[in-house]
């Protein structure tokens, strides 16, 4: 694991600056605190920072084949690699490491751009063919590991983060062009970023430059949905199938040389996944849970009981208002441009709460995208239904009755019965409609009021999800869901949120619910099977049930949720967001008056505008004229044996 970054002049006769790539490699310490290896060859240049985890004293980067005509830099973990380096051992190739990013230069010297093809794995790695004078960089099929580039028709730049290709010269020119769907969303979409003309590669893509070309993309992998008349429908096997799939990932995933340890919340899949550590190991798995005061936030309970079924050397942390604001400094120099998902702040405290302890964590992300976990599922599905209704029932009627028991019924249950009402009037819309409403913190109304629109204007948030739906083979709205999960969401939220924040505390994160064999198994299984009625996650219920506390199967889903909107109805962090605004932080793109209207009602509890407002914050202190700042040493973060 490490950081990667590098360039390569299309002038074959203009030499790589060994200086820039270092400066590049030096914005990248915290990713790999223990080493640095730079390659300068003609035109290109490869540079890492590493994150020692396998073969710890010999694995330094760049490797090389056998008459070092491939240099190799990676940012990831190759978790087949022993059977890999078997293989390639077999067919004559001699290696000098016991890495498992040597590999990746004899794997491509066997088989080609087909190397990524053999891989099961999280990676983005850089290598130079000097024979062809030609760079391949790849990025693993779901866009666990990051990498970002620019090219200017001279001069093509990459690296893990956007920070890495700023220390090289590229412009930070802000890209105006996503701020309706960062404020909506809370996430910049892949493969855009908040500045001009830098990019995200594609999960599932290799870039490729050869000599006298300019970048090309080449697509590698795809993500397997299939339409409902084309799904798989046969439960028991399906159960079969992924009840080994599963186990088997985990085995793979806690391939290291360094200690490792668990990320465990109150839900199924972090459970899933510590029960089946344990059954690996002799040695009492290393958990970590964080927790919060506010009700209906805390799953440090349930999280307890998976920790004692598994007899775990668990830890806690509790997340409180004050970790908020030094936590914004943080958080913006780590994505490099606006992150507004506010369960950033609870994961970096998670990281460094387990980098006290492990260098290694396996997590349960992924499990919702792989099996139908998110209540917008259960919500799609409602929508289904409710369309087949008649016409008048749905516009008057069920309605009428529902305005009418929100009026009677105590605060709890009309809650429940606005989020219904709320269901059920998005049901009328589009799918991209109804889910761009659904994915977004705010409307489309408000942002119109609020945002300052550049010249010529902004692009609407709708037409980002219009842009991930293409090529979508699904007609079904609950495949489609699916395919929106994995395109979008997945790799520009939750895999960038467990990117910067483990890597910011020097922890590598693994995800065994994104291994490429269980996406391929469950994304064509039919919806009747991961979402029987209204029961999310059935698949891993009948696989992992009977190994896991009754008591966690009834459950509600929590999700990994931080209390904003109770955290900025108190004074810190919306007299900071005022102080941005006084400063003229975001002037540029939010209307103050607006911006005025959005905290008073807020704090006057008219609207629930907490997520809001941390997007907003996140973008002021984006905006700081400064840039991020370098976050401070991280101090040591007490902890709390249960």
């Amino acid at each position: 694991m490490c950081g990667i970054a590098g360039f390569l002049h299309a002038d074959s006769a203009r030499p790589a600056d060994p200086g820039v790539l270092r400066r590049m490699c030096d914005t990248l310490v915290h990713r790999g605190p223990d080493g640095e290896g730079l390659y300068t060859q003609g035109p290109v240049g490869l540079g890492m920072r590493r994150l020692a985890i396998i073969d710890v004293a010999g694995g330094d980067q760049p490797l090389y084949n056998e008459d070092r005509s491939i240099a190799v830099v990676q940012n990831g973990e190759i978790y087949n690699y022993l059977e890999l380096r078997t293989e390639l051992e077999r067919a004559g190739h001699v290696f000098r490491t016991h890495s498992d990013t040597e590999v990746l230069a004899h794997g491509y010297e066997q088989w080609g751009d087909d190397v990524v093809q053999h891989l099961n794995g999280m990676w983005a790695f850089a290598l130079w063919d000097s024979r062809r004078r030609r760079l391949f960089v790849s990025r693993d099929r779901l866009g666990i590991k990051p990498l970002c580039w620019w090219w200017d028709g001279g001069r093509l730049v990459f690296g893990s983060e956007i920070k890495a290709l700023l220390a090289a010269g590229v412009p930070r020119e802000p890209n105006w062009d996503v701020l309706d769907a960062y404020v909506a969303f809370g996430f910049v979409p892949e493969p855009h970023s908040m500045f001009r003309g830098v990019a995200k590669l594609p999960p599932g893509c290799n870039l490729i430059v050869e000599p006298g070309t300019a970048p090309r993309l080449q697509r590698y992998w795809e993500v397997p949905i299939v339409d409902e008349s084309d799904a798989r429908r046969d439960e028991p096997r399906v159960v079969e199938e992924f009840s080994a799939l599963l186990a088997d990932a985990v085995r793979l995933q806690m391939r290291s040389d360094v200690p490792f340890g668990a990320f465990l919340s109150g839900g199924l899949d972090s459970a899933s996944i510590v029960t089946l550590m344990a059954r690996q190991t002799p040695e009492p798995v290393k958990t970590f849970t964080i927790g919060f005061e506010a009700r209906g936030y805390d799953e440090r309970g349930l999280a307890r009981r998976v920790a004692d079924r598994c007899h775990t050397d668990h830890v806690e942390r509790l997340v409180e208002p004050a970790d908020l604001i030094p936590g914004l400094a943080r958080l913006a120099f780590h994505f490099d441009e606006p992150f507004g998902d506010g369960s950033a702040l609870a994961t970096d405290i998670v990281c460094a709460v387990a980098r006290e302890r492990v260098t290694v964590v396996l997590t349960g992300d992924g499990g919702d995208e792989v099996l139908a976990g998110y209540t917008r599922y259960q919500g799609e599905k409602l929508s289904q239904l409710w369309g087949h209704l008649p016409g008048p029932l749905r516009t008057g009627i069920a309605p009428g009755l529902l305005n009418a028991a929100r009026a009677v019924l105590p605060g709890t249950s009309r809650a429940r019965l606005d989020r219904a009402a709320r269901v059920l009037e998005s049901a009328n819309l589009s799918f991209e409609d109804r889910i761009t409403r659904k994915q977004s913190w705010s409307s489309a109304a408000l942002r119109a009021g609020l945002l300052r629109a550049p010249a010529g204007g902004l692009t609407p948030a709708r037409e980002f999800v219009d842009e991930a739906m293409r090529g979508c083979p699904a007609r079904d709205p609950l495949n489609r869901l699916a395919w929106l999960d994995y395109k979008l969401v997945l790799p520009s939220q939750m895999l960038t949120k467990v990117d910067r924040m483990s890597m910011g505390r020097s922890l590598e994160a693994r995800v065994p619910f994104l291994d490429h064999r269980l996406v391929e198994l469950m994304a064509p299984v039919s919806a009747s099977v991961k979402l029987p009625g209204m029961t999310r996650k059935h698949v891993l219920r009948r696989a992992m049930g009977p190994q896991l506390p009754p008591e966690l199967l009834r459950a509600p889903k929590r999700g990994f949720n931080v209390p904003m909107r109770e955290w900025f109805r108190g004074g810190s962090p919306v007299e900071l967001l005022r102080s941005q605004a006084a400063a003229g932080m975001l002037d540029a793109t939010v209307d103050r008056a607006a911006l005025g209207r959005v905290i008073d009602d807020h704090r006057a509890g008219r609207a629930d505008h907490g997520n809001l407002l941390w997007i907003l914050l996140q973008l002021g202190a984006w905006s700081d004229p400064r840039g991020p700042q370098p976050a401070a040493r991280a101090e040591a973060i007490p902890v709390v044996k249960p």
